[in-house]
């Protein structure tokens, strides 16, 4: 206790110490003292006619969009149908965060990559190399550049769901699949791949569904009732799962789709 009170008495008197030089000390600050911020603008340097005003302000806000462009490639492309299938995989064994959201976005994400390849070669083919060689000029790479893009859409996307956003857009002409706007496109493929997923979803849940419902039956036939069905159906979902070897099957199954 001699010891303890001794340590305790040495603590206090060090504690006091530092407040007291804290509370002497003089901070002085330097007068006139400011801070080297650089100086930033923007300008629109040797624009010397309307045109190249115009063409400098393009820039700059296709510089702000291309912040965004990840999420609008990513919604135009296979990408949507694959991470709500894979979630709902992952939702109908019932393994919670295994495989973890890293894994299915980036399994999702190269899955796109190896579907979209066609669509990329025939856009850096028509638009994307003709316009870095100046043969066509910006309006006509986007005209390019957004029919591979606007076919492989169209070709996935439900014809009553395009006919809602055409309804919607009042559009005074006739949509065909030449002249179809891409911001009507868009969303329709999006609608259409989630419905189409969600299909998919279903029929994966099936024989999961039936896995459950037989273990509860048994346990309930003998008397189990407080232990959960869960902990006994995983271990067969994922054997049934390796069995009919799943990843193979849903992958084959989620491509094919898309041809």
């Amino acid at each position: 206790m001699n010891k303890r009170a001794s340590k305790s008495i040495i603590v206090i008197t060090l504690f006091i110490a530092a407040i007291m030089i804290l509370a002497t000390a003089k901070v002085y600050a330097a007068p006139n003292t400011t801070l080297p911020i650089p100086d930033i603008s923007i300008s629109l340097d040797n624009s010397n006619s309307p045109t190249q005003y115009v063409d400098s302000i393009k820039l700059l806000i296709m510089l702000t969009i291309l912040t965004l462009l990840p999420s609008f490639i990513m919604m135009m492309t296979s990408f949507v149908r694959l991470v709500v299938v894979f979630g709902f995989l992952r939702s109908a064994i019932g393994t919670q965060q295994s495989p973890p959201n890293q894994v299915i976005i980036g399994l999702a994400i190269f899955i796109t990559i190896f579907i979209m390849t066609p669509v990329y070669k025939e856009l850096d083919k028509n638009a994307i190399q003709p316009y870095l060689n100046n043969k066509i000029t910006q309006a006509q790479f986007v005209e390019q550049g957004s029919k591979p893009l606007r076919d492989f859409m169209l070709k996935q996307t439900r014809q009553k769901d395009l006919q809602l956003f055409t309804d919607a857009a009042k559009l005074d002409y006739k949509v065909t699949k030449d002249n179809a706007p891409l911001y009507v496109v868009v969303p329709s493929f999006i609608i259409s791949e989630l419905k189409t997923a969600f299909q998919i979803g279903f029929l994966l849940f099936i024989p999961f569904m039936v896995i459950d419902l037989v273990v509860a039956s048994v346990l309930m036939s003998m008397g189990m009732f407080m232990l959960p069905p869960v902990m006994i159906s995983l271990p067969f979902k994922l054997l049934l799962f390796v069995m009919v070897d799943g990843w193979y099957l849903l992958v084959k199954s989620l491509i094919l789709s898309f041809s």
